[in-house]
């Protein structure tokens, strides 16, 4: 079963402008956290120790709800990407999967979607210029 794409209004360059704003997210998303990793980094010491990351994002429970929030909902948004990704017929994927393990989840997401915007945009031109979409 498949679902009807529904194209958001263009804006200047084509791109609308929610595609815009999660690129804007994903710029953010990848400065904000790796702002915080190399304040880190040069507290500890001058290598990224994993485990005493971990130690500390559980250190109390105003952490541990974080983390915990954190690893659920990227887990699930996760694979709804995958599912969306393959559904919509998009390329990339690999490469976003792997940014949000390198970089930031906050990163990856946004620039998931900025992704999926841009493919949805493709997709409606393709459909209005008599072709059918692959969703």
């Amino acid at each position: 079963m498949s679902e009807e794409v529904i194209p958001a209004p263009t804006g200047p360059g084509g791109l609308n402008w929610m595609a815009w704003l999660y690129l804007l997210l994903a710029v953010a998303g990848g400065v904000l956290p790796w702002i915080a990793n190399l304040d880190f980094i040069r507290a500890e010491g001058s290598a990224f120790d994993l485990g005493l990351f971990i130690r500390q994002a559980n250190a109390n429970p105003a952490a541990r709800s974080l983390s915990s929030d954190l690893a659920i909902g990227a887990t699930a948004v996760t694979i709804w990407m995958v599912r969306e990704s393959r559904r919509l017929g998009m390329r990339g994927l690999g490469w976003v999967l792997l940014s949000c393990i390198t970089i930031a989840f906050a990163f990856g997401a946004p620039l998931f979607l900025h992704l999926r915007e841009r493919r949805l945009l493709e997709l409606s031109r393709t459909s209005s210029e008599g072709g059918s979409p692959n969703v």
